[in-house]
């Protein structure tokens, strides 16, 4: 054999020695990785129980991954699910530690530096150490109990850190308390913010009047404008149109928060009565709609202990089933949308920005910090924040505290820096406290004496209870509501002077005052962030309800049928008929285009209602349509606020019915052309726009075009969806047909930022769906949108994606006759009992 034989043969053996090596190191790193399922594990610091009663807790998963955790106590049950959580999602909680506490540079880099800072100014961490401080009773028995099986799992149980903290060169640190509480003030950003509209305003009012910023930002359909001040009068005397220290401030401040305030996401919930039923006994159904991730938000689990029989939605780093079922009734929430945000311009001392006018015209003091955020392969940066009467100064995040302070103050025009007051930032830790409750209430009355403690975030909640011949029905939308005086003339709409106490909240909604109900006559009860109360309402809760299109979508679905079952239900959260065409459907059907593509078109928008089928071709015409018209229409006027991160959390769809209902030449125009557009015009420019879009993207035949393919659920993964050669092993995609206003609704993102780059695509949508039959709970129902593991070699890491998109589920009790795979945490010997 020649020698260059030999040496091929050689360097293919060492290869072949080398693929084998590394075959086989990952094959043992996968298995150390994955959560130990079955057998014993001897773990220390398991709760104490009573004489007689085991200390044992027994974890059974069902061949989906979810866990039925069964313990002699409630706090041995909690300490199991800490375990299971850290077991499956421990890289999850790890980014939700971080958040909570403003720490993401240190793992992620500069990249992650303004949101830290954004964080750190609004104080999140310290509210949350705060309300630990005043957690009591039950409710801090529960966070120890979870915290203790999170860190045991760590302590002892960790076999090999799961990819994520191996790529980024970290370890976990230890749970602690407030890293739970700190969570669960961020659920409450998700879901509660409309600051970003406040600002919106702000910048409006320097580039329009009044009449034209109502028409942009529309009141709920039916009403008449809120009466304010004159917004456009109030910048130009504050001295703050046209600044270049607070435009730059607010641009900033959008683009560098975390999300929130995001139009177009909702939740559904509705309830139907014994009466109503086909198994005489309440039915309910929930989907709420968040930011569709991988892993999923919600971790299923089922929870056995004395006293606390409840299975459903947690959330990996609290412990408490937020949405679910016990053995006497089912809860679902859906967003009120209350405005719990108010911003302030706090107008500093000309020479000393550690000071602001105050009511009377003195000087108060800010409370003064110093933040030391590590960033990944940099120096740490120090970081000034302040905090005033009115809460955390934000616009410390953008705007160094000592220089450029939110104003540039240029031919005398007064500094100002931007406060928050806001709810969930109070010490009032109530929300936890109820969760738990409502885990173990017997009744409807029950459920609603239990939620008046809670804070934030204000929900709609239904709930169902067996009792009885037909069992009861109820809704109730607790939360912390602040009250503003008569004389507050913004109404919570644009951020008011600071220095004026008449703008200071002065007192809260009495809890039982918020909305509520009980077995309505018609026999259901359903909410879909529309207005939850009627006109002649006596509080103000908000005025930016979201738009009645999916609300009036179920009750259509509702009355359709005398008697209702689960497969209804689960018809209904199927449903991709949007309501929301029709305003604009006359003008899309009359939009005329010279493109080639157009010749195909008569027959794929024949009939088209506004059902949004992923394997039909009219929802993505017409969805790229109304992105080219809404651009046509609102750009020029817009200017650099079109392509802002406010354009990425609005359509601007409402302002569009709007203006196609009145034909308003004003808005069709543009303004950068000599011409006079009318909104035919531009209407059928759009038409051109889209179907030339469509065919770069889909193919020039028309007959060929699937909404599905454009639009698409993205799950995304933290942080690696961001790195194009990770992305596709992290997060999950699927195609899905809806949109923002079908029942079965997924976002659709017609202005998408850098960050966001998937025009179409959904990264909102149903977190989570859910049925519960109140007359036989083996019956009830879930799914969530990827799988109970974070591991992305896992099995049951996107086991649910397929089946989630296609509306099906998996039972939320354990099936009987399965034999679940059986773990066991009992007592090390040599720990303290």
């Amino acid at each position: 054999m020649a020698v260059w034989q030999r040496r091929i043969g050689w360097t293919a053996a060492a290869l072949g020695t080398l693929v084998l090596a590394g075959a086989g190191a990952a094959w043992v790193y996968v298995q150390r990785a994955l959560p130990v399922q079955e057998g014993l594990l001897a773990v220390r610091g398991l709760p104490p129980t009573a004489p007689g009663v085991p200390a044992d807790i027994r974890i059974e998963r069902d061949a989906h991954g979810i866990p039925a955790i069964h313990a002699g106590t409630t706090q041995g049950a909690w300490f199991g699910l800490g375990f299971v959580h850290a077991q499956d999602r421990l890289w999850q909680m790890e980014t939700h530690r971080r958040i909570g506490a403003g720490r993401l540079a240190e793992a992620f880099g500069p990249a992650a530096l303004e949101t830290d800072r954004f964080l750190r100014a609004l104080g999140v961490r310290r509210a949350a150490a705060a309300q630990w401080e005043r957690l009591q009773g039950e409710a801090r028995e529960a966070v120890l109990a979870y915290t203790a099986g999170v860190n045991a799992y760590l302590a002892d149980h960790l076999r090999a850190r799961p990819p994520e903290f191996l790529l980024l060169g970290l370890h976990p640190e230890p749970w602690e308390p407030v890293d739970s509480l700190a969570w669960s003030i961020m659920m409450a950003w998700d879901l509660g913010g409309n600051w970003t509209s406040e600002l919106l305003r702000l910048r409006l009012a320097g580039r329009m009047d009044q009449a034209r910023i109502q028409e942009l930002l529309p009141p709920y359909p039916g009403e008449a404008p809120l009466a304010t001040a004159d917004f456009p009068r109030l910048v130009r005397e504050w001295r703050v149109a046209g600044l270049g220290g607070l435009e730059g401030t607010i641009d900033r401040l959008a683009a560098i928060a975390p999300e929130s305030g995001v139009e177009g996401v909702g939740s559904n919930n509705w309830v139907v009565a014994g009466a109503r039923s086909s198994t005489g006994k309440p039915l309910l159904a929930n989907d709420p709609h968040l930011k569709l991730s991988t892993p999923a938000l919600w971790y299923f689990a089922r929870l056995h202990a004395p006293g606390l029989e409840v299975a459903g939605a947690t959330l990996p780093g609290l412990p408490a089933v937020v949405l679910g079922q016990n053995r006497h009734i089912a809860w679902g929430y859906t967003n009120t949308g209350p405005d719990v945000q108010d911003l302030y311009l706090e107008r500093l001392h000309p020479d000393d920005p550690d000071r602001y006018l105050a009511p009377g015209g003195g000087w108060a003091r800010f409370q003064v910090r110093e933040e030391t955020i590590a960033v990944r392969g940099q120096a740490p940066v120090t970081l000034k924040v302040r905090e005033g009467r009115h809460g955390p100064i934000i616009s410390d995040a953008a705007t160094a505290a000592t220089e450029g302070l939110t104003g540039s103050g240029e031919g005398g025009a007064p500094r100002y820096a931007i406060a928050m007051r806001w709810t969930a930032l109070d010490p009032d830790p109530g929300t936890l406290s109820t969760g738990l409750r409502f885990n173990r209430a017997k009744s409807v009355e029950e459920f609603i004496a239990a939620s008046a403690a809670h804070v934030a975030p204000m929900q709609n909640m239904v709930v169902a209870d067996a009792q009885g011949a037909q069992g009861h029905i109820g809704f109730v939308a607790p939360g912390r509501i602040p009250l503003r005086g008569p004389e507050h003339d913004l109404r919570g709409l644009l951020p008011a002077p600071g220095w004026e106490a008449r703008y200071d909240w002065v007192g809260w909604l009495d809890p039982e005052a918020t909305p509520r109900e009980r077995n309505p006559e018609r026999g259901w009860i359903a909410t879909a962030n529309q207005r939850v109360v009627p006109a002649d309402y006596p509080h103000f809760l908000t005025s930016e309800w979201t738009a009645p299109w999916r609300q009036q979508r179920i009750e259509q679905l509702l009355t359709e049928r005398d008697r209702h079952d689960l497969a209804s239900l689960a018809a209904m959260q199927a449903d991709v008929r949007s309501l929301a065409v029709q305003p604009l459907l006359a003008t899309f059907r009359a939009a005329r285009s010279r493109h080639p593509a157009a010749a195909g078109l008569a027959p794929l928008l024949a009939g088209f209602d506004g059902e949004m089928r992923a394997d039909a071709a009219a929802p993505a015409v017409f969805h790229a349509w109304v992105r080219a018209f809404t651009a046509r229409v609102l750009a020029d006027e817009l200017g650099p606020l079109w392509g802002s991160a406010f354009s990425e959390r609005r359509s601007f769809r409402d302002a569009l019915e709007g203006i196609v209902a009145r034909q308003d030449a004003w808005w069709c125009d543009d303004k950068a052309s000599p011409a006079a557009e009318t909104c035919a015009m531009q209407a059928d420019a759009a038409l051109d726009e889209a179907l030339e879009e469509l065919s770069q993207r889909l193919g020039p035949q028309p007959a060929a075009w699937r909404w599905g393919e454009l639009h698409q659920t993205r799950s995304e993964h933290r942080p690696f969806s961001q790195v194009a050669a990770l992305a596709r092993w992290f997060e999950v995609r699927v195609p899905t047909g809806g949109d923002a206003h079908s029942v079965n609704a997924t976002r659709v993102n017609l202005n998408p930022g850098p960050a966001r780059p998937l025009t179409y695509a959904s990264e909102h949508g149903p977190s989570l769906r859910a049925l519960y039959d109140l007359a036989d709970p083996s019956r009830s129902q879930v799914i969530h949108s990827t799988g109970q593991s974070g591991l992305f070699f896992s099995p049951h890491y996107r086991d649910f994606a397929e089946d989630w998109a296609a509306v099906r589920y998996r039972p939320l009790w354990a099936p009987p006759g399965q034999t679940p795979r059986r773990l066991t945490l009992r007592p090390d010997s040599g720990a303290e009992r």
